[in-house]
């Protein structure tokens, strides 16, 4: 059985607590990363917006892939890297 680990996240300048097997922790944590330099880049581009609008256009650039993906059946890198996604924004959302 995996050992549960608890973990603190952070996504644009805001700590989640995460309760995580711990064979996921480097998983999660390149996830947010992700999410973090892709929220940077944006930043960059449209000047100082609200974080919220975003953390928006990452989840519509990272869910675009997975489309892209599916189109051409090359879903597996992209849909594992969404299934990250979606369960770093679940366990936030339960925290909330």
């Amino acid at each position: 059985m995996d050992e549960k680990l608890t973990i603190r996240v952070n996504i644009v300048d805001r700590y989640y607590p995460l309760k995580i097997d711990r064979k996921d922790e480097e998983k999660i944590r390149k996830a947010a990363k992700k999410i973090n330099d892709t929220v940077t880049q944006y930043q960059k581009l449209y000047g100082n917006k609200d974080g919220q609008d975003f953390l928006a256009m990452v989840a519509l650039q990272f869910v675009t892939r997975l489309v892209e993906a599916e189109e051409h059946h090359e879903i597996h890198p992209v849909l594992e890297e969404v299934r990250q996604f979606d369960k770093i924004l679940a366990d936030i959302l339960q925290e909330e």
